[in-house]
């Protein structure tokens, strides 16, 4: 087999795996405060009645 099929990972430096973490770090925050937002908007659209329903 060809050893260009399979390429090997770059070996990250400390200061790009730091900016990595970083990275995600903000992006998990991000995704986070959107499901946080989701959650509160569609509470909102529902009112504040809907857990004093019959079951």
């Amino acid at each position: 087999m060809n050893d260009e099929t399979y390429p090997t990972l770059a070996k990250l430096t400390p200061e790009e795996l730091a900016r990595q973490k970083s990275r995600s770090r903000a992006l998990g925050l991000v995704l986070g405060a959107l499901v946080v937002l989701f959650f509160v908007v569609t509470i909102a659209k529902l009112g504040g009645n809907v857990l004093n329903r019959p079951l």
